[in-house]
């Protein structure tokens, strides 16, 4: 099995319920084998365009894992909450 990554490029609309849901995806992360590889600031621009802020890397073991972890009942019920904190694009990779 190929590992798997999420990125997710992030601009937070609401810095409360922002550190809030930060605070709680790690939970939703465990059952599935993942490990939260990066959660950082745009430093700059070196090419083309890049409307976000904040990124976020998380390797999963496997495509299945990504999948499962996204339409788990735990991280299901974060999605309002980051819809209301935050504007993100979240793409997945596979190695």
């Amino acid at each position: 099995m190929n590992n798997a990554y999420v990125i997710g490029h992030i601009s937070v609309k609401n810095s409360e319920m922002w550190a809030e849901y930060r605070d709680r995806v790690p939970a939703t992360l465990e059952p599935w084998g993942a490990e939260l590889l990066l959660r950082g600031k745009l430093v700059a621009v070196l090419g083309g365009a890049h409307v976000h802020t904040d990124t976020v890397v998380i390797r999963f073991p496997s495509l299945d894992a990504v999948n499962g972890w996204h339409a788990s009942a735990a991280y299901q019920a974060l999605i309002p909450l980051r819809q209301m904190a935050a504007d993100v694009d979240l793409l997945t990779f596979e190695e």
